[in-house]
């Protein structure tokens, strides 16, 4: 079980991308953004182009990526990918390891939230295949060149999986992760595939650990994105995240972060020295997040322990190996 013990970062909630890189120099380095050219993403690729890495943007809609990372710095260079096409994450990897001899960062950022129940690959529920599975695909592919890069001296590699704290919603639904039975519930099933990306770096961790590498995960905070499409103006405001204008309501304003700030606590996770030694925690505010208890039932703040165990992640990591085997 991770021990979950914050490193005291002097960060919060509205720490800002140039305040967690202050000093941090990636040049040399290589890094790959999933979901780099949308909302949080591509300030993440801010970030990380900003402090001298060469940053990769996999990008399902390529005129799009162009167009949104257009007034972004240094050197970023955008490849075709589809997460929900394990064929095209394992082109994907495939031209990406031809072209590169290392990689220092993996970024597992794209997502979808709540969206109405939709199958991909040989059946697979969305949320779970796209958030969990694809990435899992990709970093699996993947792993032969993180594992190298690690063994470098000097190497900082890490893999940073972007969970949330809607992961508080669902545990692994194991004997049903594809809601093929019963009816389906869009929260519940966002909130598994985050509880999958959060068990997904605690096993990423295990592996990468033995080289040198590192992995986290990171609830990045609320943020009105694009990763809200799939809710209406109703339903946002009944959630209290919009008023009756349709406005960002009074509450939201006080709790929701900024696209930066969003993007910060990914950032840290990356870079920060703190981490050097540490692994498979799950990151919020700019830290690592407390475990929650049984006096902590808010869905805010600290993490589930059963996002962190690290039985939960071998048998989900099974799992997951026994489904992407077959596509």
């Amino acid at each position: 079980m991770s021990t979950q013990q914050p490193t005291n970062s002097g960060f919060g909630r509205t720490t800002e991308p140039q305040e967690v890189l202050e000093g941090i120099d990636l040049s040399g380095k290589v890094a790959i953004v999933t979901g780099g050219y949308s909302g949080i993403g591509v300030e993440t690729v801010r970030g990380l182009a900003g402090a001298g890495a060469k940053v990769i943007v996999p990008a399902r809609n390529h005129a799009k990526a162009v167009g949104n990372l257009s007034d972004v710095a240094g050197d970023v260079a955008i490849m075709e990918m589809d997460l929900a096409d394990l064929a095209s994450v394992r082109a994907f990897a495939d031209a990406f390891t031809k072209e590169h001899d290392r990689l220092d960062l993996l970024i597992c950022n794209a997502g979808i939230m709540a969206c109405p129940l939709t199958r991909v690959g040989p059946g697979w529920e969305q949320q779970f295949g796209v958030n969990h599975l694809g990435h899992f695909a990709l970093a699996q592919a993947l792993m032969p060149l993180l594992e190298k890069t690690a063994k470098e001296p000097g190497s900082d590699v890490r893999v940073v999986a972007l969970s949330s704290t809607g992961h508080k919603l669902s545990d692994i639904r194991w004997d049903d992760p594809h809601w093929n039975d019963g009816a389906y519930d869009k929260w519940q099933a966002y909130g598994q595939a985050k509880t999958a990306d959060a068990l997904f770096a605690v096993g990423m961790n295990a592996r990468l650990a033995p080289h040198g590498g590192r992995a986290f995960s990171v609830h990045p905070g609320g943020i009105m994105t694009p990763l809200q499409r799939h809710l209406d103006t109703e339903e946002m405001a009944a959630l209290g995240w919009l008023d009756e204008n349709g406005e960002l309501s009074e509450q939201a304003a006080k709790m929701f972060k900024t696209p930066t700030q969003g993007a910060s606590t990914t950032l840290w996770a990356a870079t920060s020295p703190a981490l050097k030694d540490r692994g498979g925690e799950y990151c919020e505010d700019c830290d690592v997040a407390e475990l929650a208890d049984a006096e902590n039932p808010s869905r805010y703040g600290k993490v589930q322990p059963y996002a962190v165990d690290e039985d939960s992640a071998e048998r989900l990591w099974a799992m997951s190996e026994e489904m992407v085997a077959g596509e």
